[in-house]
């Protein structure tokens, strides 16, 4: 996570691993899971840039995430569809929790494989991912440990989460309990009732 120190700073802890300064404050890199880089690139078009970058699915929130294009893709793919979700290569941005509440919402089972999903559940999967994303940006993000955005403060989506972080507790809609397992080092929490696969 980058986040803004204006004014004075304090000093960098054990995640801390990058700071940027600049005239309007300094951009700190505090990454726990060490998943997050810093790399310079002239622009998009930089070598460096488009071997870090140029697999990536489009951003979800963006005209390009064309439904045509995201059902073609997601028929091409083997893997299950949380999985294939949390690849980026389709679509970036939809981490493990907003996997498995878009999943949840689409009524699809993260186990089944992307490409068994039909096109009409790929259409409610495509705009649950908008959703989910959109009123997660509303909520600022979800804070599970030590999350916050550049301001400091913390992220609210988790609150209202259907699925994630809820195993053994009621699903909201069906009363049925909610499921969790291990997919790819990652939980997965489901509604076997509400999420077909």
């Amino acid at each position: 996570m980058l986040a803004c120190c204006c004014g004075r700073m304090a000093p960098p802890g054990v995640h801390d691993h990058f700071d940027l300064v600049t005239t309007r404050g300094t951009l700190r890199l505090n990454d726990p899971r060490r998943f997050g880089a810093v790399v310079f690139a002239a622009g998009e078009a930089d070598p460096v840039a488009q071997k870090l970058l140029g697999h990536l699915g489009v951003e979800p929130l963006d005209e390009g995430f064309v439904l045509a294009d995201f059902q073609w893709a997601m028929a091409q793919r083997k893997a299950p569809i949380k999985q294939v979700l949390l690849a980026g290569e389709v679509v970036v941005g939809v981490g493990n929790i907003y996997a498995s509440e878009a999943l949840f919402l689409a009524g699809i089972r993260p186990t089944t494989a992307s490409n068994q999903v039909s096109k009409p559940r790929l259409t409610k999967l495509h705009t649950a991912i908008r959703d989910v994303l959109a009123r997660a940006v509303q909520k600022g993000g979800s804070t599970l440990r030590d999350f916050s955005n550049a301001k400091g403060e913390s992220g609210y989506f988790q609150l209202e989460a259907m699925v994630y972080g809820r195993q053994g507790e009621p699903c909201r809609v069906c009363g049925g309990a909610i499921r969790g397992i291990r997919q790819g080092q990652r939980s997965t929490f489901f509604c076997a009732t509400c999420q077909k696969p």
